[in-house]
């Protein structure tokens, strides 16, 4: 994997305090939004490195391997434990391998260490460095099973994505991370979902919640409406003095349950009732006359 400057991308220096970091990022996050560069092609993934970066030097644990490994800093304790080992074989065979390894690429070191000098059995292999990246998604996209193209490192991946997947969920795909380390396995992805609220939908684990609005006339007199659902129209009957802020359910409307097939969540209905406006002068006088007959 090539060397990412962590602190070239957040605009810092080696020397910035914790606090001028996190300023640094919320400065660029607001900036690099990829929803507020809807043309920049290359937006998701400056804001997927711009993540990264946080992600590590916000930690000061994360940091200090950084500052001193590098490219490396995930591997830091094989590093320490395969260094050490390498002195002891260096020490034995007559010659001795000391110095300052701060800045060094660590993987050039080992190799010259384990791979060219010593045996093929006294090869450290290491596990790559996994790899996170965010996927947003619509409501509408997470209700049904699909398939997406992502773009990491440079590499498109494509999978597929099973209906149901909820806002902040996080999958992982084997293998698909850096590549190890003399021969080591490859690292892994994570992919974190975030799903966007809908204008009409309103999600809660596996049920959906809408408000309906209906006329004064169904609302007293009952009738027929067509409704929008995640799966399409929907005709329902409304009861003959329906009041306003009545809810009802419909089972099996909802949202899909994720991984298993055919069962969905429930979908709850809540109506908000209309009064009429701008009524004619005939409208006007039947209202009266209701209101007369109900308050004699």
């Amino acid at each position: 994997m090539n060397f990412i400057d962590y602190y070239e991308i957040l605009g810092v220096k080696k020397t910035d305090t914790d606090e001028e970091i996190k300023k640094a990022y919320r400065k660029l996050a607001r900036k690099l939004h990829p929803d507020l560069n809807p043309n920049d092609k290359e937006a998701n993934k400056k804001f997927q490195q711009l993540n990264e970066a946080n992600e590590v030097l916000s930690d000061p644990e994360k940091r200090k391997k950084y500052d001193q490994y590098g490219k490396d800093w995930q591997h830091s304790e094989q590093f320490e434990n395969a260094r050490q080992r390498g002195t002891r074989q260096a020490h034995t065979g007559g010659q001795e391998y000391s110095g300052n390894f701060e800045g060094e690429d660590f993987s050039d070191f080992f190799s010259s260490m384990f791979g060219t000098s010593g045996s093929k059995r006294s090869q450290t292999k290491f596990r790559g460095q996994d790899y996170n990246s965010e996927l947003r998604l619509s409501l509408k996209d997470a209700y049904t099973t699909h398939q997406q193209t992502l773009s990491v490192n440079s590499k498109n991946v494509r999978i597929t994505i099973p209906a149901g997947v909820e806002n902040g969920q996080v999958i992982k795909l084997k293998g698909y991370g850096a590549p190890g380390i003399n021969g080591g396995p490859n690292g892994d992805l994570y992919i974190t979902f975030s799903i966007a609220n809908d204008p009409g939908f309103k999600r809660s684990g596996n049920d959906l919640y809408i408000t309906e609005d209906l006329d004064l006339y169904t609302a007293l007199l009952g009738g027929e409406i067509t409704v929008d659902t995640m799966g399409g129209k929907l005709k329902l009957k409304v009861k003959n003095e329906t009041q306003n802020g009545t809810r009802t359910r419909l089972k099996g409307k909802g949202f899909p349950v994720y991984k298993k097939e055919g069962e969905f969540g429930d979908l709850y209905i809540t109506y908000n009732i209309k009064i009429p406006t701008n009524l004619s002068e005939k409208q006007k006088a039947l209202f009266t006359e209701l209101a007369s007959s109900a308050n004699p």
